[in-house]
């Protein structure tokens, strides 16, 4: 957005000028505010390591209010961020936020398998709901979570936060314009390695496994790069750890087909460091290392371009992007249909890894 555009836009805002509500029936929008008071739900690493410092440099947005089901947590943050008594929540009283007028947005921030149970009690609160990737362990959750939002008229947006940084932006881009020419093949990769040994990555139901982590980065790489859906899959599950990975895979190999033949070689590992994107095509082609670093994108083509804009905070950056998404009544960046695209994809993946065969998506 230009600046000039943007103050316009931020000044009617301020003075409560917005287009008439019945414009866009399908969203309850909170009436118009400078900053939107955002509530953190689960107070993990994400969101005390990154999250919440993010929220000290948005514009758009602050931390109003947390849920946390640790005492001692509460009286931490409280003092820290100088949160309100009536703005601390704990999973038992979570319901009670539906008559907090300081809390407009509820940011789902807890493991993959509660996701799909507080969106649908924060949609169901009448508030805008953000919900960290991947969305859920299952596209039937995934479904009910967008369902409970448009049933209660509110926004879903998901943590996909490489789709507010610019580099990432510019592929998506080239997806269309197609600079250097058809597409041939593709990769990505993205990965780390997690020493924790009792962690909900480690455990089944709480919807762990590479998958329900880092996985979904270069699944959706491979999707925003191509513009394309995949249409078939091919995987292989393995773990070098069977002692601490032996509920949920450490490292997934998979191959996705996509309309016309073009393949696409991923991995998602807990056991190694990774963090590439390569694409290439009939003229050349680019490289993106790393791909998903919060530190940004870094885009090398095949004509000598590099592409490294960066960002002060992504995390700002994507929570301001989606404030104003809300308060200028547009849709947001990374919705709940885009989390349900890549959980599809998930599944199929497991099928294919549990079979051993290629199977259609």
């Amino acid at each position: 957005m230009k600046r000039r555009n943007f103050i316009q836009s931020a000044s009617l805002i301020s003075t409560g000028a917005l287009i008439a509500p019945s414009m866009w029936p399908n969203i309850v929008v909170p009436k118009a505010k400078d900053k939107l008071g955002v509530a953190l739900v689960g107070l993990g690493y994400y969101s005390t390591d990154i999250l919440a410092k993010s929220l000290q440099f948005t514009q758009k947005c602050i931390l109003a209010g947390i849920v946390t089901g640790t005492p001692a947590k509460a009286e931490k943050w409280k003092s820290m961020y100088q949160l309100k008594d009536q703005n601390i929540y704990n999973y038992a009283d979570f319901d009670q936020i539906a008559n907090n007028p300081d809390i407009d947005v509820i940011y789902i921030v807890l493991p993959p398998s509660m996701h799909a149970e507080y969106v649908i009690r924060a949609a169901n609160a009448g508030k805008q709901v953000w919900c960290e990737k991947p969305m859920a362990p299952s596209v039937a959750d995934c479904q009910s979570m967008i369902d409970a939002c448009k049933k209660n008229k509110v926004s879903l947006a998901i943590g996909y936060r490489m789709h507010h940084e610019p580099n990432t932006q510019e592929i998506i881009q080239w997806a269309r314009s197609k600079p250097y020419g058809k597409m041939l093949d593709l990769s990505a990769a993205a990965g780390y390695r997690e020493n924790r040994t009792d962690h909900w990555k480690q455990k089944k139901a709480m919807g762990g496994g590479v998958m329900g982590d880092m996985g979904v980065y270069p699944l959706n790489a491979v999707r925003y790069a191509t513009g394309l859906e995949p249409i078939s899959v091919s995987a292989k599950a393995s773990t070098t750890r069977p002692e601490i990975y032996h509920e949920v895979e450490e490292t997934m190999q998979f191959e996705l087909e996509f309309p016309g033949g073009l393949m696409a070689t991923c991995e998602a590992s807990f056991g190694k460091g990774l963090n590439t994107l390569q694409v290439n095509c009939e003229r050349g082609g680019y490289t993106v290392d790393p791909f998903q670093a919060y530190s940004g994108a870094v885009v090398k083509t095949s004509d000598g371009k590099v592409l490294d804009k960066k960002l002060p905070n992504q995390q700002a950056k994507q929570m301001d992007d989606d404030a104003m998404a809300i308060m200028m009544k547009k849709p947001v960046l990374a919705p709940g249909e885009e989390g349900l695209k890549d959980i599809k994809v998930v599944e199929a993946i497991y099928r294919s890894a549990g079979s051993g065969m290629r199977v259609k998506i």
